[in-house]
């Protein structure tokens, strides 16, 4: 069923709902995705959970008004969303940049009992300086199409990520206007995310592609009770690589948290 909450700046933020169950499982896309990322996961975890795939504001078929793109605006669109959901109990999953907004969101929003990170914040000692991010920002700036077709598939792809996979990612980024899929990237590389890390009550547990390494200790320092699990043979985009797999791990994640 699809529907809309109201975000804290008037935003309609688009969500989808199914299931059923106590817990509701809140998925969150990551840079330029949007809730069909979750189709593999929604129906394999509906028969037990109440399962929410949601459009963060713009993304997906959520409202792209917003004059000030920032990570609590973010947070604040997971939370009208949490809120319209009657549900005991919330575990929030958040991709990529989702990641650092499913934390802070958490911090708003007291049914969240657990969070999920999937491929994201896997070294949280790692920050940018406002030149890294001027370079980064530029890159998609000067040419957004030659980015996404060449740069990034350096960074997002594994030797084993399925070509449909590739391309069907790089065909959505390609419709979004390049200044807008910089502005709603921004606040992902200007936000110090430690200093919400340490405020997070509930406990997290990453699944992370072996792509890249998980740095377990850095993250312990910020985040009271944090875990992860490896899932190989992917890139940054897991629960499209390799659905069958990631779903077990998924559900043996959520499992440990309920």
């Amino acid at each position: 069923m699809e529907k809309y909450a109201v975000s804290s700046d008037n935003q309609k933020i688009h969500y989808k709902e199914s299931g059923n169950g106590n817990t509701a499982i809140i998925l969150i896309h990551g840079w330029l995705g949007n809730t069909e990322w979750w189709d593999e996961q929604q129906k394999f975890l509906a028969p037990n959970y109440h399962i929410i795939q949601m459009d963060l504001a713009g993304h997906g078929k959520s409202d792209s008004a917003s004059e000030n793109w920032n990570s609590s605006r973010y947070a604040d669109d997971i939370k009208a969303v949490a809120d319209a959901v009657e549900a005991r109990e919330i575990i929030l999953v958040g991709h990529s940049m989702s990641g650092a907004y499913v934390l802070e969101a958490s911090l708003k929003t007291p049914k969240v009992k657990a969070l999920v990170l999937i491929d994201t914040l896997k070294d949280l000692d790692e920050s940018f300086t406002e030149e890294q991010v001027e370079e980064i920002l530029s890159m998609y700036r000067s040419d957004f199409k030659y980015a996404v077709e060449n740069i990034l598939p350096q960074y997002l792809f594994a030797e084993q990520t399925p070509p449909a996979v590739k391309e069907r990612l790089q065909q959505e980024f390609l419709q979004n206007e390049p200044e807008k899929a910089i502005n709603v990237l921004k606040p992902l590389y200007t936000t110090d995310f430690r200093n919400i890390a340490k405020q997070v009550q509930v406990p997290v547990i990453a699944i992370n592609s072996d792509a890249s390494p998980t740095h377990l200790e850095n993250n312990r320092k910020y985040l009271k009770n944090y875990n992860y699990v490896t899932i190989t043979g992917v890139g940054h985009y897991p629960m499209l690589e390799k659905p069958g797999e990631f779903n077990m791990i998924l559900d043996e994640v959520i499992k440990k948290l309920i």
